[in-house]
């Protein structure tokens, strides 16, 4: 865990909820659900500054910029949540068609075992 330094709350990252994905770029072929998905979903070892007026940043990024994470409050411990913000980040459309790739792949190696 990050050792926290005055001024500090944990914080921790989450796949990207309903106001965070609305909306975003979905390929064909590829179930809604992927969108949702963030690179960095999960990781709990990050610390965030509050600001003089109490508050966290709205956002957090990654990738030099092209992951995008937004707060969305915190949680029962007291984490400040993040929340994957695909619609932000300037990776997420070649992620994404990425995926589709995979699931193209998939479906094909499917077919070819069902002849």
């Amino acid at each position: 865990m990050a050792t926290l330094l005055r001024g500090e709350i944990r914080a921790v990252l989450q796949p990207a909820g309903n106001s965070q994905y609305q909306g975003a770029y979905c390929p064909p072929g590829v179930p809604f659900k992927e969108v949702r998905r963030g690179p960095f979903d999960g990781k709990t070892d990050i610390a965030v500054r509050v600001g003089i007026d109490g508050e966290v940043p709205k956002l957090m990024t990654f990738s030099g910029g092209q992951v995008v994470y937004e707060y969305d409050g915190r949680d029962k411990q007291g984490r400040a949540v993040y929340r994957y913000a695909p619609k932000l980040s300037s990776s997420h459309r070649d992620v994404m068609n990425g995926v589709a790739e995979v699931y193209a792949e998939h479906a094909l190696n499917k077919a070819k075992e069902g002849r």
